[in-house]
């Protein structure tokens, strides 16, 4: 048994996991402050203590036979994902191993009252008995957003054993109801559980900690003592102690009373949207995931913050040069995603997306092209539609009757200003758009500005009303001397004069 410092220090540059993913959840309860997202039948990026925040890149299970198998769950199973509730953001994962050797069935979701993700899981072989097996989790943390610079260590929590990783002020531990036979930490690439279960079946290496790197942490569950069945936890907290009670304490409670609460606060909610789904072929009710995703990109200390979305694009060619990814809030997809919420009979919670808009308006009117939850711009650019969507979004609520208390005339009146004194044309963008005259912008900013204008009426300036009028109307009448082309290479080629 090794018990050297592993080599290969700081590993390989990081990446993310796919932004193709088959499921994201979270508790209802403001008090879990833990968001998970699925992709290829494992769980991969884990956001804590906020939405804008990523600490895990996946965490998924390795198998092999002591001798010459070596199954890796992301990559060599069937995967198949089901509900446990229609409209509950919780999932039942099935993995088959594609050579027809084991299944792995995991109820994922998380605690509503800690900061802790839980995985009960079954290992059943399919070929062979469960001695013919060994089964490891493997984790890659990533926290603050950043593959490098982490540490790791395996470590316990008065007396119960656990792999434990730390960057900066937050810090995770991951826990089994049956000990761990087995940890590991190493450097990805070099070092890492992977390389060790890969190369020779089983572990042989029992490193102690890997830090300040790009690392992965390795645990081998103890199949005999389980029969199969146990009970994963992934915990966050402030510092490795917190971390660690989380995890223990989620180990304590019954599994089936955490998913009963779980699932009944996720009724609640949508009790608040309109009863429109059926469900499909696949056995899910896509009104009700909809409404139940919408949801679960809410933060949970900014009330009406919503991201764009729980994932990385191009998770797997992107590092640490790009911190943001889509959880950043961007004002354009935060008003769509309140339309759908509006649409859907939900006024409440649309409402408070309202409130965050009126809050993060910078002082000229206008709203960054995307931010952190708190308001900070991340990119640089500027997009005349970001700044026009809030005003279709107050006109929404208003033609519902849903704006209640809130008075938007004067954030319509900022927003609608600084659409005049910019647009129509869209300035220097970043990866969205080309500078220059775009359909879609200007059917925004046109629609913004008539909406203005009647909320500039029931406000009583008839002027303002006018002029904004007129100057949609102007808009409006340019749109095809703006927008259309002739005689281009794509014109030619299907033969017409323009397009």
């Amino acid at each position: 048994m090794s018990v050297a410092y592993p080599p290969g220090h700081p590993g390989i540059p990081p990446t993310w996991a796919s932004s193709a993913k088959n499921g994201v959840g979270t508790a209802i309860a403001r008090e879990s402050r833990i968001w998970f997202t699925i992709t290829q039948g494992i769980v991969s990026e884990l956001y804590y203590p906020e939405l804008d925040q990523a600490n895990t890149r996946d965490l998924q299970f390795l198998v092999s036979d002591g001798r010459d198998f070596f199954s890796e769950e992301k990559l060599q199973t069937k995967h198949e994902i089901s509900p446990i509730e229609q409209g509950a953001p919780a999932y039942k994962l099935t993995n088959t191993c594609l050579d027809g050797r084991f299944r792995i069935a995991k109820t994922i979701l998380t605690d509503p009252h800690r900061n802790v993700l839980l995985q009960k899981v079954q290992f059943e072989p399919l070929r062979g008995s469960m001695a013919d097996y060994h089964l490891y989790v493997l984790l890659s943390p990533h926290i603050n957003n950043r593959g490098f610079e982490n540490s790791g260590w395996m470590g316990d929590y008065k007396g119960m054993k656990m792999l434990f990783a730390q960057r900066e002020s937050t810090s995770l531990a991951l826990a089994c109801s049956v000990p761990f036979v087995g940890m590991s930490c190493g450097y990805v690439g070099i070092s890492d559980g992977w390389q060790d279960i890969n190369s020779h079946k089983k572990m042989t290496a029992y490193y102690p900690e890997a830090r300040d790197g790009n690392i992965a942490l390795i645990g081998e569950v103890d199949l005999n003592a389980s029969g199969g069945n146990f009970i994963l936890t992934l915990a966050f907290g402030e510092n490795p102690e917190e971390a660690g009670l989380q995890a223990k304490a989620a180990l304590l409670q019954n599994f089936d009373d955490i998913l009963d609460k779980y699932i009944n606060e996720w009724k609640t909610f949508q009790l608040r949207c309109n009863n429109l789904g059926e469900i499909g072929a696949n056995g899910f009710d896509y009104y009700r995931v909809s409404t139940a995703v919408l949801k679960t990109h809410e933060s949970k200390s900014f009330q009406g913050a919503m991201i764009a979305s729980l994932s990385i694009p191009w998770g797997e060619a992107q590092g640490d040069n790009d911190i943001g990814g889509y959880h950043l809030v961007w004002p354009r997809d935060l008003v769509e995603s309140a339309g759908g919420l509006l649409a859907a009979g939900n006024g409440e919670d649309a409402r408070r997306v309202l409130f965050y808009l009126i809050g993060t308006q910078d002082a000229d009117g206008h709203w960054p092209q995307n931010m952190w939850l708190d308001g900070r711009p991340y990119w640089g650019g500027l997009q005349m539609d970001e700044t026009a969507f809030p005003i279709l979004l107050a006109a929404s609520l208003k033609r519902m009757d849903e704006l209640k208390e809130i008075d938007p005339w004067p954030m319509v009146l900022k927003a609608a200003s600084f659409l005049v004194r910019n647009g129509p044309v869209t300035p220097q963008d970043r990866w969205e758009e080309e500078p220059g005259y775009s359909p879609f912008t200007l059917a925004v900013e046109v629609s913004a500005l008539i909406n203005a204008a009647d909320f500039a009426e029931d406000a009583g300036d008839a002027d303002v009303a006018k002029f904004l009028k007129e100057t949609a109307d102007i808009w409006n009448e340019g749109i095809e001397r703006w927008t259309y082309v002739q005689d281009t290479k794509l014109s030619r080629k299907v033969g017409v004069d323009g397009y």
